[in-house]
């Protein structure tokens, strides 16, 4: 397989999947009550880092469930989305149907490589870079995966809390993109640390995923955003 060259780092990843079990998460509440029938309800779960108190919102029009959304729509959402988490461009937006999928498909648009995730952290980034043909190993820190073609850094991380600067996180994107790599960092939380978003200094290499239901509290809504350069947005979308 051909080697990549910096600043064409997005393409079909001609690896096969590999096959690999699912990633068990919180929020079954289902299988707990059955574990524990005797417990007293109602249950507060605190696996899945959803706001229980969601933001308030008027009924939705019916038509929203008879249609699909259209062009409009989604440029709406995607300025919504900019000016949210302080992004210049909506252009520099892509918007999906949960971060999940995002988490799923980055792996396919980056020939196989090595790939450090900085943990302990949510699973599903390794799992998904594993299953994407990638080399995967576990790191401690944002030194450790400095050597890394790929590195994923959640921030603020799950499950510890751990904040990494957004300077450092800049640093660590150039760094990458100098040698036609890649940083992913995981938002997920960042509405809890908005100091630290890097959504208004996207750069080359840099790939934010932010992610709608825990904050807001509504996570039944699926949906979860790419915040990328245009020419990365793009392969993204």
């Amino acid at each position: 397989m051909s080697e990549r060259k910096p600043g064409h780092l997005f393409g079909i990843s001609e690896a096969a999947p590999v096959q690999a079990a699912p990633v068990a998460h919180g929020g079954d509440l289902d299988a707990a009550r059955a574990l524990f029938p005797d417990a007293p309800e109602p249950w507060i779960d605190l696996s899945t880092g959803i706001n229980p108190v969601p933001y308030p919102w008027p009924a939705p029009d019916a038509s929203l469930w008879q249609r699909l959304p259209a062009s409009a729509d989604e440029r709406a959402l995607r300025a919504a989305a900019a000016a949210a988490y302080g992004v210049a461009d909506p252009a520099r937006v892509v918007a999906a149907p949960g971060t999940q999928i995002l988490i799923e498909t980055l792996p396919r648009l980056v020939a196989p490589t090595d790939v450090a995730v900085v943990g302990p952290t949510y699973a599903e980034h390794a799992a998904a870079w594993a299953r994407g043909g990638h080399a995967v190993h576990a790191v401690a820190g944002l030194a450790e995966a400095a050597g890394a073609r790929v590195a994923v850094v959640v921030n603020p991380n799950n499950p510890d809390g751990r904040v990494h600067a957004a300077g450092d996180l800049l640093a660590l994107a150039r760094e990458n993109a100098g040698r036609g790599g890649l940083l992913v960092v995981d938002e997920a939380f960042c509405d809890l640390e908005p100091a630290e978003s890097l959504g208004g200094h996207l750069v080359p290499g840099l790939v934010v995923l932010r992610s709608f239901g825990k904050t807001y509290g509504l996570a039944g809504l699926r949906l979860g955003f790419a915040l990328a350069l245009p020419e990365a947005a793009r392969a993204i979308a």
